[in-house]
């Protein structure tokens, strides 16, 4: 029986060590949501559901969650379409301007996120969005436009462009071909980039910090005010049940890939 070399053994040890220090910093937190204390800290006396209870009672919570959740889905849905529509034109023009405006449209990602705020904000002063829901999404539309064009251009690349000429050739318009040929093959990547631009808009904060006040109030944003007021336990609360949504919708993609 071969025995496993001293580097195959290292690396498993790294990988190990890797994904536990990932992940043990997110499962310390399911305790610390069942402290009996009025502060973050592990269970003394006994383990208590009530920081669990006033993140269903209290009706600012709740309305955080709601708003941020609206907010992900439009953002999804404006980051998702203009995204696509951008990536298949790029896709049909395949000329420099067009890897130009690729590139342009990836400065999101490498831009300071504090720096990205500060523009949004000077600019969203001017046109009367400072507070308001429709600035938000604008906002983390731009933030998550960059993660849409690049999973759909990575499911175009698939694609033989001989496929789409030859529907033309067979009489199809413009329209028809994007539509019954490229559409169909980039929806891997336009299903990728709608989960990644509500991932994105859900947990943003740097942004909401700088262009809302009072009026919207996102999750990360309560959680950020619950740690600067009077580190509230319910935000450990509230961290555990993104946790387990995050965990069941795992394991369902995979269970539905099997």
């Amino acid at each position: 029986m071969k025995r496993p070399s001293f580097f195959r053994i290292f690396m498993n040890t790294g990988a190990w060590l890797v994904l536990a220090f990932l992940i043990l910093p997110m499962l310390v937190v399911i305790p610390v949501s069942l402290t009996d204390t009025s502060y973050l800290a592990m269970p003394k006396e006994a383990l208590s559901l009530r920081h669990y209870e006033n993140y269903f009672s209290d009706a600012r919570w709740l309305d955080a969650t709601w708003q941020s959740f609206y907010i992900g889905v439009l953002t999804a849905l404006s980051a998702t379409v203009l995204g696509t529509v951008f990536s298949i034109g790029c896709w049909f023009l395949s000329s420099r301007a067009s890897t130009i405006a690729r590139w342009v449209l990836i400065t999101p990602i490498l831009v300071p996120p504090v720096v990205q705020s500060l523009g949004f904000y000077r600019f969203w002063v001017q046109l009367g969005l400072i507070d308001t829901v429709t600035g938000v999404v604008l906002a983390h539309t731009l933030l998550a436009l960059p993660y849409v064009s690049i999973s759909v251009f990575a499911a175009l690349a698939n694609l033989d462009r001989k496929i789409p000429q030859a529907a033309r050739s067979l009489g199809a318009s413009v329209p028809q071909t994007v539509w019954a040929v490229v559409v169909p093959a980039a929806r891997p990547g336009i299903l990728t980039g709608a989960v990644f631009a509500f991932i994105v808009s859900f947990d943003e904060i740097v942004g909401v910090l700088f262009i809302t006040v009072r009026k919207v109030q996102t999750l990360p944003k309560m959680i950020w005010q619950g740690i600067q007021d009077n580190i509230d336990p319910t935000i450990a609360a509230v961290a555990t049940l993104l946790v387990l949504a995050t965990l069941v919708l795992m394991l369902a993609g995979s269970l539905r890939k099997t």
